[in-house]
């Protein structure tokens, strides 16, 4: 299977200041679909074979099987069918492994995958009722259902990724984002998204709102830590509450090529892995782990890195059992969630994305892999090849 083309809308503030508070989620999800197809025009609109998105929370705006109503409101022929999936964080994610399978197995020869939040309007955990089984038969501590504690127990259970270090990566994410908006990498994915208040009137959203330009160590050391007394886990080592959709075009190569579409990427293969519930940020380790083993590779082969950042924690673990260093150049060039935020169900495409723009800038890497943890204790990751590589052009991947 083959990763064509992917967007996204611009990143919002979850609440009612946000830029998409009086937006509707499934009209986020509408702008990707069109913008994905104004992009491909080589696409017939009825050759898609199938429209996978995903939520967190499927209620309201995000309910009604949104990957099927959001190709109807998009304007897809009404022979195209749709379904939405919920993997929590690793929704869009899923969606591009699930229709991945049914590529390989043939069911589909080119489809269209994504995800959406809108935590505004639906904050995590709106109309969940957790069977209190979990708590009183110790299945669980308590603090698994709250991700921003279970990062403080990351914290408890590798006392070496101290507050410093996650405020440090945390500041060189805003930085690493920060130079790439000015270069123009980060609008490359963005399909402006028309917005309405009923106190300022319409307005268009063109660029992410959740960064913090400028923002240093120092600025960090004295946020609150929200989940702990005398925490480390902080606003500003973290992903916010955000509002975002993201989408892309998969396909089996012979159909892309058959087609004249792009190639971005190949996917090698994924897996998925489950921890324990208490420290769900360690999730990216034993599915990395095992999706390199299914695929005969090492991490020595992996060249890029696109791990989503709910926690600078999170992924300071992961970069800790892996021996690679907290400012490593091939991890997260483009910054992550701490700057760009992180609408749940939408940020594995994100991911894919970015790692598919930056493979067509280093032909010397052949391996990437996008991996992200989920909520309630697994973790996810897909690995990538390259279309464009180059063993002469220098560096080791």
């Amino acid at each position: 299977m083959v990763f064509v083309d992917g967007v996204r809308t611009p990143f919002g503030k979850a609440g009612t200041k946000g830029m998409y508070a009086e937006n509707r989620a499934d009209d986020l999800v509408v702008k990707v679909i069109r913008e994905l197809l104004r992009r491909q025009p080589e696409l017939p609109p009825e050759r898609i074979d199938e429209v996978a998105i995903a939520a967190t929370t499927q209620i309201g705006d995000q309910g009604l099987t949104i990957g099927r109503n959001a190709a109807l409101l998009a304007g897809l022929p009404k022979s195209v069918p749709g379904f939405a999936i919920d993997r929590m964080c690793a929704g869009a994610m899923t969606a591009v492994t699930n229709i991945a399978g049914g590529i390989g197995f043939g069911g589909y020869d080119i489809a269209i995958a994504g995800g959406v939040e809108h935590m505004g309007n639906h904050p995590m955990g709106e109309g969940v009722d957790p069977n209190p089984r979990f708590v009183s038969d110790n299945l669980v501590d308590s603090s698994a259902l709250v991700m921003g504690s279970t990062a403080e127990n990351l914290h408890d259970r590798y006392p070496n990724l101290t507050k410093q270090r996650t405020d440090a990566y945390a500041a060189l994410s805003q930085q690493r984002y920060e130079a790439a908006a000015t270069a123009g990498k980060i609008a490359a994915d963005l399909v402006p998204v028309a917005t309405r208040s009923s106190e300022n009137g319409w307005g268009l959203a063109t660029a992410d709102e959740p960064p913090r330009p400028g923002t240093t160590v120092e600025s960090l050391q004295g946020l609150k830590t929200p989940f702990r007394p005398h925490g480390r886990v902080t606003p500003g080592n973290s992903a916010g509450l955000n509002d975002g959709a993201t989408g892309c075009v998969v396909a089996d190569e012979e159909t892309a090529r058959e087609l004249g579409l792009s190639v971005g990427m190949r996917m090698v293969g994924y897996s998925f892995a489950g921890v324990e519930p208490e420290v769900m940020g360690v999730g990216p380790v034993p599915a990395t782990e095992k999706a390199l083993k299914r695929a005969g590779l090492t991490i020595d082969d992996i060249g890029l890195f696109e791990i989503n950042e709910a926690f600078a924690v999170q992924v300071l673990a992961f970069l800790e059992h892996f021996g690679i260093a907290d400012d490593d150049p091939r991890v997260n060039q483009w910054g992550g969630a701490i700057a760009c935020g992180h609408p749940l169900a939408s940020s594995g495409v994100r991911l894919m994305t970015q790692l598919s723009r930056q493979f067509a800038e280093h032909p010397e890497v052949r391996y990437g892999i996008t991996t992200m943890c989920v909520g309630f204790g697994m973790g996810g990751t897909v690995i990538w090849e390259n279309p464009n590589h180059d063993e002469t052009a220098g560096g080791a991947k």
